[in-house]
């Protein structure tokens, strides 16, 4: 049974990416998680106003946030009523990527989905920061999903990689998995910029064939200024359902998420992106 992470703060984006999971795997027996975590700071003054004396604030913002959990589970299992599927609440009070990495090593969660903001004009930018903070800081693998995004099916799925260094079968094991669910066509794209060892690429190769069989091989040429532009449009001319990318030092999501302010790129990528932890 597959034990599934499910981080909401109760906003559409989030409870999309819920509904988005449940949906790939109707057919996959699975522990999903719904974790809530709260702060102080979202405590506002009015709140405070009609506290009870006696009540304090962790009791009042832990109470509300078990209520609303406890509501989006039962819509849930009323619209879905799979047998295959049970449900568990946690509302924690910490900070949000530790609540995450806890609850992960707790439960053996194979896979964080989260919901992610994809809006349009100045407020663009590629991830929401939670998001961006998991895919950075958590050591299971984070499927991110842009804001109304469906799941129809994985038909293709784009690997993008820029072989600065060797890959790991246990890396793999996330993309195994969802290969045997729904036997995708893998493209396995090589950026290739100004740093590139050929040995790594070689070895890789012979991994990715190992492990994925008719995986497609292609490679375009990039550097820091259209690195972002290249990829997005790559995803989009032909029609990918999700692209994957192992976070390792200096690679294509190390410099998305670490060396540039994010929202400076404002890409409107829309389609689910899998990030995994380096092993």
């Amino acid at each position: 049974m597959k034990a599934i992470l499910l981080p909401t703060d109760f906003s559409t984006f989030s409870i999309n990416a819920i509904h988005y999971a449940i949906n790939m795997f109707k057919e996959e027996s699975c522990n999903f998680y719904l974790l809530n975590v709260q702060k102080a700071s979202s405590f506002i003054s009015d709140d405070l106003m009609v506290m009870s004396s006696s009540t304090t604030i962790y009791e009042t913002l832990i109470s509300a946030a078990k209520k609303s959990m406890d509501n989006v589970i039962l819509k849930i299992k009323d619209e879905y009523k799979n047998e295959k599927h049970q449900f568990h609440s946690i509302v924690d009070y910490d900070n949000l990527i530790d609540s995450i990495n806890q609850i992960s090593k707790i439960h053996d969660i194979d896979l964080i989905v989260m919901g992610t903001k994809v809006s349009s004009g100045i407020e663009s930018v590629l991830f929401g920061s939670n998001t961006a903070h998991a895919m950075q800081q958590c050591n299971v693998p984070v499927l991110a999903i842009p804001k109304g995004c469906k799941f129809n099916g994985l038909e293709k799925v784009l690997f993008t990689t820029n072989h600065l260094s060797l890959h790991s079968k246990e890396e793999f094991k996330i993309l195994t998995y969802l290969k045997s669910l729904f036997g995708f066509e893998l493209e396995v794209l090589h950026l290739k910029d100004e740093l590139n060892y050929p040995n790594e690429v070689l070895n890789n190769k012979v991994l990715f064939k190992k492990h994925f069989s008719n995986a497609i091989y292609t490679s375009i040429e990039v550097d820091n200024k259209n690195m972002f532009k290249k990829v997005n449009q790559y995803i989009v001319d032909n029609r990918f359902d999700l692209f994957v990318m192992v976070r390792t030092k200096h690679s294509y999501m190390d410099r998305l998420l670490t060396r540039y302010p994010v929202e400076r790129f404002g890409l409107k990528i829309h389609k689910p992106f899998l990030v995994i932890n380096k092993v």
